[in-house]
Order: structure tokens, then sequence, then C-alpha cells
């Protein structure tokens, strides 16, 4: 089965971050750490397809009938050990473990319907609630029950189709790359991602964010970071943060993925923007666009 061709910013947190003591339940997931960042995009795809084949048609991924969160909502969470996130800056310090990442697929979906709701065509938006016999009030009121089971806590996965925002390369160290081509591009265990300690990457979104934002000013890039940074700071400050290419993966081949430098280029542009050297600040950012702009084509014939 194909993975979503998703891309992932992920929070792994102490397990204490998630009560004292946790929930039972939560605990004996995280021993028998089934999932995996491998199936993790299949695992979505699979609560998403239940809950429209479902009779009545769930609104939101991992929900009950009656509009309430499914056990696997706690059930469902990315392991991590610490010895797997080494720190860049001496004193950093991860865990203790396991780390924790929660998919929330529940709460992430009543975010995007939000935004839906929000940002779509009038007529679409009621096409859409027709087709689903619902209306507009009923979906907030169910996604704002969603998201409130979060408690205070943000959402431990951000995530985008397509494509990876460039600013979120300025968070991990391009030397710590995790590359596993495997058999080819559909295998399962295929990968390119980074890591990093929360003290780590909250340091260099805060450096990248007020640098873009002192020579740029208030841009596309500056809000990501400034908005990254104000998420990265609702977590515990041991956790650890993973940038993940997903099933972004399959549509790149193994040359071109195992030469990719994204990372490295993000960081060439904020050196560039630190020096004022404009002419390879826009050479470097020429060549980043045209690579992931050839990417996010595909949605259009998609």
């Amino acid at each position: 089965m194909l993975r979503p061709f998703v891309a992932y910013l992920r929070v792994y947190e102490p397990l204490s971050a998630f009560g004292e003591p946790p929930d039972e339940r939560l605990v004996k997931a995280v021993k028998e750490a089934r999932l995996t960042r491998a199936n993790a995009g299949e695992r979505e795809q699979l609560m998403w397809l239940r809950s429209q084949t479902a009779a009545p048609m769930r609104l939101l991924p991992a929900e009950l009938a009656d509009g309430s969160a499914a056990p696997s909502t706690l059930t469902d969470v990315l392991v991590l050990d610490p010895d797997d996130v080494p720190p860049d800056t001496e004193g950093e310090e991860v865990g203790p473990g396991p780390l924790v990442c929660p998919l929330e697929l529940r709460a992430r979906s009543a975010a995007a319907l939000v935004s839906f709701l929000g940002d779509a065509h009038p007529a679409l938006r009621e096409a859409v609630l027709s087709a689903a016999g619902t209306s507009a009030e009923s979906v907030r009121a169910r996604t704002t029950a969603a998201l409130g089971e979060l408690g205070g806590s943000a959402m431990h996965v951000l995530s985008t189709t397509w494509t990876v925002p460039l600013p979120w390369f300025s968070l991990i160290e391009p030397d710590r790359k995790r590359l596993v081509l495997g058999s080819g591009r559909y295998d399962p265990e295929r990968e390119l991602s980074w890591r990093a300690t929360m003290g780590d990457a909250r340091r260099r979104v805060t450096e990248a964010s007020e640098l873009v934002h002192d020579t740029i000013g208030d841009s596309g890039p500056s809000r990501i970071l400034a908005e990254t940074a104000r998420w990265l700071d609702n977590f515990h400050p041991n956790s650890a943060v993973e940038l993940d290419y997903g099933g972004l993966v399959q549509l790149i081949a193994d040359p071109i993925l195992d030469s990719d430098s994204s990372a490295e280029e993000v960081h060439r542009i904020l050196d560039a923007l630190r020096a004022g050297n404009v002419e390879q600040l826009a050479e470097l950012f020429q060549d980043l666009r045209d690579y992931w702009s050839e990417l996010a084509a595909r949605e259009r014939f998609n």
C-alpha cells in the first residue's frame, strides 16, 4: 500500500509528561511499541478509511459513533529511545526514556476541518457539509470537543502534503541525516529524517526566527519560524524533535534522495543572511524552489 504523501514534524516527550502516573493503557502501548515510523502513515490512512466506511459514517477518524474518542487515540503512539537522539550542544539532555509521540489523528483532523470551514469557498463548504449530512455548527461543536481533549497541550505532530516547509530545516543539524534507501521507492523502511534534542531545536529556531525577521521582515518564512518556536514551547524540555520526509520518499528516486541537500542549503541561506550575501542567497533559494516545486507540482495531477 502506498503511504500518504505527507511529511512530518514530530515531538517525542518523556512518558512522565503524560501524567503521574500515566494511563495504564498508554503505558502498555508504549511497552509493546507496535506502531513504527515506517507504518504510521499507513495507520493514519487506515483510520481515515474506516471512518468513511463505518455505518453511520464518522465525522473524524479514531472516533466512535457517538462522537467520543476511540480507545486508539490513547494507544496509537510512536516510541523513541533517547540514545537515538544525540545532542549537538554540550549539556543538552533527552529523556529519561522511553520518549512518546501520540499520533493524535482525531485532534489533528479536527484542526484541519476547522481550517477548511474557515478557508474553503462557500460553495465547496456547503457541498461537503451536505454530502456528510451535517451543518457547520455541528461540525464546529464536534471539532471543538475533539481539540479540547488535548487539554493544555499542543498536538505532537505537524504534517504537510507533497512538500516540506523550508523553515523546518532550520531546527535540525544537517549532518544528523538518517537515510535508508531500502529495496526501492515503495519499501516501507525507506526513510529520510533528522532528529534533534528539544534544547537544540529551540535554540536553532529562535536564532533563525530573529535573523529572518531582522533581515527580511514579517515574511512567510518569518511567521512559520515564529509559530514553530511557539509550538515547541508547549513541550517538555527533555523531549526530542524529528523531521521526517514520511511518504514523500516514494516520490524521489534513489540518486536524488541520496544527494538531497535541502537541510544544508537552508542553513547556507541562513549563513548568507548573516553575511548579507544577496547573490548567494538568491542562487540557493532558486535551487531549493526548483527542487521542491517539482515535487509539489505533482499534487495538481492527483
